[in-house]
């Protein structure tokens, strides 16, 4: 499947999670398409943690502010209302636990809701940014990811990177599936576009739980 379908339908996914009211964070890379899909009907605060609150949509070609990017340096837009403010007031409102959800990309996760996303050993990186606080801070942690990393399994029975944050993780959104953690393991509770659970199992090494209510997704 084209890379960009993929992303596509994981962010329009998880853009149904979305409940009117809430404040939310969404990761660097494929999270920040989430915002490209919220519906018009409901009313949801984004927030990014380099210090504004109020971010709409990708901007359209030509219409860019190079003034306006969130936290992984991406060009975004501001919608009426919105605010800016400094990086102390910002993770205030990670750590002050009045972020909703946040949305993050991950490396690996496994089915005790363990997440490791922010660095391979022996790996030039950035570093971990805000993520041990936003997952530690939301109320409710989506991994939006691919299901696969050049064929190989990313979610596992455990993870073998460092982690980010150990069982954090509350839901998590692949072009395969969604899957919500839970004390049992991991509940499979859609299946992505023309997957079959046979298709996903083989390219889970965690075990998975099959819902009574498994459907598709509807996107």
């Amino acid at each position: 499947m084209d890379k960009n379908k993929v992303k596509e339908i994981i962010a329009k996914r998880v853009a149904q999670e979305m409940k009117d009211g809430d404040v939310i964070n969404l990761g660097i890379g494929l999270p920040t398409l989430v915002a490209n899909y919220i519906s018009d009907d409901i009313d949801v605060i984004l927030q990014s943690e380099n210090g504004f609150v109020g971010i709409g949509p990708s901007p359209k070609e030509g219409e860019e502010d190079l003034d306006l990017t969130n936290a992984g340096g991406q060009l975004v837009t501001i919608k009426k209302g919105g605010a800016f403010f400094d990086s102390a007031t910002s993770f205030g409102i990670i750590r002050g636990g009045h972020v909703n959800a946040t949305v993050l990309g991950a490396l690996q996760v496994d089915s005790k809701g363990n997440l490791a996303n922010w660095m391979i050993p022996g790996k030039m990186v950035p570093g971990m940014g805000g993520a041990m606080d936003l997952v530690v801070g939301a109320k409710k942690v989506i991994v939006a990811m691919t299901h696969t990393a050049k064929g190989s399994p990313k979610i596992l029975k455990e993870c073998n990177l460092p982690l980010t944050a150990a069982g954090q993780v509350d839901l998590i959104v692949t072009e395969m599936g969604v899957m919500e953690v839970t004390d049992k393991g991991l509940l499979l509770k859609e299946l992505g576009p023309g997957v079959t659970i046979e298709d996903i199992k083989a390219a889970t090494e965690a075990e998975l739980i099959i819902s009574e209510d498994l459907k598709e997704m509807e996107i």
